[in-house]
């Protein structure tokens, strides 16, 4: 990759982890308004730390190594700067079951806030889905049938990688609706947690946030370098707006749009790349610069709208 390449991908990514992130941070500031001050300043702290290397440094570490077990804990790492035609080779062989498991998840991901989830509607036919929110099991049910049929023609293992994706994506839903209910009676709650409670509390649920974030980095590079370094940054900047005013991004009212349509978009590029129709690699971290730069700009005159009649 020249350059111009790394950039691109690295702003993607953190584009992409910032706005995929904005429920976490949300969840993160609420939480922190009821913990003492240095309570907040650890959590802000080492748990940039934690965030950033323990979750997303290693997680798609892990995942490499997951689908590339033959090149070993530590040589799965630095497969990415090796021009070894042996180990490249690995890579390239395992890279479809990882990306048939992401795009099926991100596909999920999609659907699931497409039918069923509470939202502000930015373009007309989201409502009409929203209102057919049962098709959502038999619309994740009939794709994933069908892609496991085509990959079994291609390769079993891939085709194993998308029934993984999808049970990936129900294990984390059930973790975030827990995360919900469980916020609501942290913050309702006649006899509240203690502060390292609420830390605990906190860094898991960035655990299970974060693996949305990690999986569509896969969409712009296999590079783990590289999607530290995008996610990584992301993840900073999510912290940032934690320890802003958060109630001028809530203003923002079509960003989750934004990232909901990347992750679409992400999803799909993952599954062409699994079966071998090759994407050029600058499409992602573009695709997610417009559709979010799209989704800000509707925002922003919406605010304006507002403003107006007040």
């Amino acid at each position: 990759m020249d350059l111009f390449s790394i950039i691109l991908t690295i702003v993607g990514l953190c584009l992409f982890e910032t706005i995929s992130s904005i429920d976490n941070a949300i969840i993160n500031a609420e939480v922190l308004s009821t913990m003492s001050q240095k309570a907040r300043r650890w959590f802000l702290l080492w748990g940039i730390l934690i965030a950033v290397f323990l979750v997303r440094g290693l997680l798609p570490w892990l995942i490499i190594w997951g689908t590339t077990p033959q090149l070993g804990f530590v040589g799965s790492f630095t497969a990415t700067f090796s021009s070894d035609p042996l180990v490249l080779q690995a890579v390239e062989t395992s890279a479809p079951i990882l990306l048939a498991g992401g795009g099926i998840f991100l596909l999920f991901l999609f659907l699931h806030w497409l039918f069923l989830e509470a939202k502000e509607f930015g373009l007309h036919h989201e409502k009409f889905f929203h209102r057919h929110g049962v098709w959502f099991y038999a619309s994740v049910s009939i794709l994933l049938a069908f892609i496991v049929w085509e990959a079994i023609k291609v390769n079993p293992l891939m085709a194993f990688g998308a029934v993984v994706g999808s049970t990936a994506f129900f294990i984390t839903h059930g973790f975030k609706q827990n995360a919900e209910q469980a916020e609501e009676r942290m913050l309702h709650n006649d006899n509240p947690l203690s502060d390292i409670s609420k830390i605990l509390y906190l860094e898991v649920i960035d655990m299970t946030f974060s693996i949305d974030g990690v999986l569509g980095a896969f969409a712009f590079t296999l590079s783990v370098p590289l999607i530290l370094a995008g996610n990584g940054l992301g993840a900073v900047v999510v912290r940032k707006l934690t320890v802003g005013n958060i109630k001028n991004i809530k203003k923002y009212k079509y960003l989750k749009n934004g990232a909901m349509y990347s992750i679409l978009i992400l999803g799909i590029v993952m599954i062409l790349d699994a079966f071998h129709h090759e994407v050029p690699q600058w499409f992602s971290p573009v695709a997610t610069i417009v559709v979010v730069g799209f989704f800000f700009w509707k925002s922003k005159r919406a605010i304006a709208l507002e403003s107006q009649r007040a």
